[in-house]
């Protein structure tokens, strides 16, 4: 039996197997609306045997993108055009959808990666940024600043709006983004949280938007659904955050009714120094999931079937996300299955490329069975 393709319930959740397509953004929408690229990329992803597909960071609101070609679910355009996407994967595809609610703060307003990252130009459509503190981010990102009371009451009123329409959208699963430095992140870490109001200061104060967010969100989002949070269990430079305070977070967002935290790291600085490995984040996840007693879903550079399924085999972890291993190869859960011995759901189509049924000839000439 495969610890890696067993069952796993999140409230009333069935995953048929523990692989998650960990969200990766695209930089591909117009205005937060998805396009034909998303149709294509979740299309494949759906359909390749994974349980569940997070999609990619979804800005709440059109200031909460990093760049102007991010998702985001903050208009009627946008909600329409995820439901052709979404239609399309439900259609054809296997895998539960869930979706990554995110406001990048300090981090956005710039260009896409591929066209060098840097701070937009008014011409280009640039806003102004908004953080826990004004502290740039970096020489490359605009300077935010310090979010008032107002406008932490609106952000909190826009997850609640984009969990609205997540809803009618019919998603399995809604994880908050707090990690990679993004607003959540910026108020959480100290580096990026210098106020000296209610939230900002000790660590029960930085981490008070969060947990207000989840709480909206959870209020809003549907009693049977599952909903997560990603976080980045260390900034990896001293002064930030450790793993001990984002078990104290975890702790926090369990009682509230947390149902995974997705264990990531670091994004807060560009100062961070990050012992980068295969399955370098594992050990927090494994901590989390020891201490507070919360799933946790471990991520960054897991890419062998044999080393995922270790993770979930010695209780590292309960839930593998894969991101650059699915983009590079799609149908990783599919050779992952014929490395395991197990099965991963298939559509009919594709059926005879099982490797098990690749392998079957006839005695008489060595030729396929079942056509060409």
């Amino acid at each position: 039996m495969s610890f890696l393709f067993s069952p796993f319930r999140l409230r009333s959740l069935e995953l048929d197997n523990r692989i998650v397509v960990s969200p990766m953004c695209q930089y591909s929408a117009d205005d937060g609306s998805a396009t034909d690229w998303h149709l294509a990329h979740l299309g494949q992803l759906a359909l390749s045997g994974p349980a569940l597909v997070l999609l990619e960071a979804t800005a709440v609101a059109r200031e909460g993108r990093i760049t102007t070609g991010c998702l985001g679910l903050y208009s009627d355009e946008n909600e329409r055009a995820l439901a052709r996407v979404i239609a399309h994967c439900r259609l054809y595809g296997h895998a539960r959808l869930g979706i990554q609610l995110s406001f990048a703060g300090r981090k956005g307003s710039v260009s896409k990666p591929w066209e060098g990252v840097r701070e937009l130009a008014p011409e280009e459509g640039a806003w102004q940024t908004l953080s826990a503190s004004a502290i740039r981010m970096d020489a490359m990102s605009p300077l935010p600043r310090e979010a008032t009371l107002s406008e932490i009451a609106a952000i909190r009123r826009a997850f609640v709006d984009a969990t609205v329409r997540a809803a009618r959208l019919g998603f399995d699963a809604i994880e908050l983004h707090a990690a990679h430095g993004y607003l959540l992140h910026q108020f959480w870490s100290p580096l990026s949280n210098h106020r000296t109001d209610a939230y900002g200061g000790n660590r029960e104060k930085r981490m008070r938007l969060v947990l207000e967010v989840f709480e909206d969100v959870r209020a809003a989002w549907p009693a049977e659904c599952p909903l997560g949070v990603r976080i980045s269990a260390t900034d990896w430079i001293e002064g930030g955050n450790t793993l001990e305070d984002s078990v104290a977070l975890a702790r926090e967002l369990a009682a509230r009714g947390c149902d995974w935290i997705d264990t990531s790291t670091g994004g807060i600085s560009p100062l961070q120094k990050i012992p980068v490995g295969p399955g370098f984040q594992v050990p927090f996840a494994e901590a989390i999931r020891r201490e507070v007693g919360v799933p946790t879903m471990a991520v960054g550079l897991i890419t062998d079937p044999h080393q995922a399924e270790a993770l979930v085999a010695e209780g590292r972890a309960d839930l593998v996300a894969l991101a650059r291993a699915m983009l590079y190869n799609p149908r990783w859960a599919w050779h992952a299955a014929d490395a395991l011995g197990a099965t991963a759901w298939m559509p009919p189509q594709y059926e005879r490329a099982r490797l098990s049924r690749r392998r079957e000839t006839t005695p008489a000439d060595g030729r396929k069975k079942g056509g060409t």
